[in-house]
């Protein structure tokens, strides 16, 4: 069955501190970016698929059941015996929410290009990827530019979350492949201190008029409690974040980037989008985990209306 979008990246099992710092109470639930972004762009209505492996454990079989609640099509998701699903721990304290990762090896790591379902990635219309899916392995970041050279070469369209994560790889090497990476997507959502620290400029204006100049149509720069700056070769706006009460923003940025694609995917206007987007991510926002407080439509049109849901 033809996808309006495929996300490739790692899915990840979560287990997420609450009752605040010190606890030893976790909630499990589920992670990992590009799958984070896939649950979103479908929670608003978007036809998804995923691309992936997993482990033949019970981690990778929570995983199924999920996508398949969700409505995200596994059909591209390999099952490996020789290898795990990863997971991680969420911990918070007044610094914020942090990470500890249990990937090493894991069966999405162990990805390569022959792995790619081609056909399904030249009937998408738009593919996503992030710079974690390039950072977990070699054959991954292999596999990445394999299926974003697919696309390109269908006239699909390219999805880009630029996600630095220093754990994975040392910064020289990060800018070589996300550099790379934006200057072959159409669609670029950054997160400033990622290409701060990529480009080693700290304007976002300036920023934006940087990632412009490598290709992309539309760049939304995620500015985190200053809210997005939408860069289109046209014009820029800047889309002021929504109103909420924030608990714990692991996988906002997710919830941006799915819902935003989402609505790109259906035909919506890229500012429209952004705004809807950046409802849809605050609501994401006031909830423990990457995917539970990932609002529906329904959800996101209540809030932008203001009406409680």
């Amino acid at each position: 069955m033809t996808r309006e979008i495929l996300a490739m990246g790692e899915p990840m099992v979560e287990f997420n501190q609450t009752g605040g710092p010190g606890s030893r109470t976790y909630l499990q639930g589920f992670g990992g970016d590009s799958s984070n972004f896939a649950i979103a762009a479908a929670r608003q209505g978007a036809s998804v698929g995923y691309v992936s492996a997993l482990g033949d454990d019970i981690y990778g079989g929570m995983l199924r059941d999920l996508w398949r609640e969700e409505g995200v099509d596994d059909a591209h998701v390999r099952n490996r015996a020789d290898a795990f699903t990863a997971v991680y721990f969420v911990t918070h304290d007044a610094g914020g929410h942090h990470f500890s990762f249990f990937r090493n090896g894991s069966a999405a790591s162990r990805y390569a290009p022959a792995d790619l379902p081609l056909e399904a990635i030249a009937e998408a219309k738009i593919l996503h990827l992030s710079g974690i899916s390039l950072a977990i392995s070699k054959s991954a970041h292999d596999a990445c530019f394999a299926a974003i050279a697919a696309a390109r070469s269908a006239g699909v369209k390219v999805s880009f979350d630029t996600n630095l994560r220093l754990k994975l790889w040392p910064l020289a090497q990060a800018r070589i492949a996300i550099d790379a990476a934006v200057s072959q997507c159409d669609i670029c959502l950054p997160s400033y201190d990622d290409v701060a620290a990529i480009y080693d400029e700290r304007d976002p204006d300036r920023l934006a008029d940087l990632l412009l100049a490598k290709g992309p149509g539309i760049v939304a720069l995620k500015l985190g409690a200053e809210g997005t700056l939408l860069a289109l070769p046209e014009k820029r706006v800047r889309i002021a974040p929504h109103p909420c009460k924030p608990v714990d923003a692991t996988g906002a940025g997710d919830t941006f980037g799915g819902a935003f694609v989402a609505c790109l995917a259906r035909g919506a206007d890229p500012v429209e989008a952004a705004r809807y987007a950046a409802v849809a991510a605050a609501l994401s926002t006031q909830g423990y985990g990457a995917v539970a407080p990932i609002p529906s439509a329904a959800e996101v049109a209540a809030a932008r209306a203001g009406v409680a849901a």
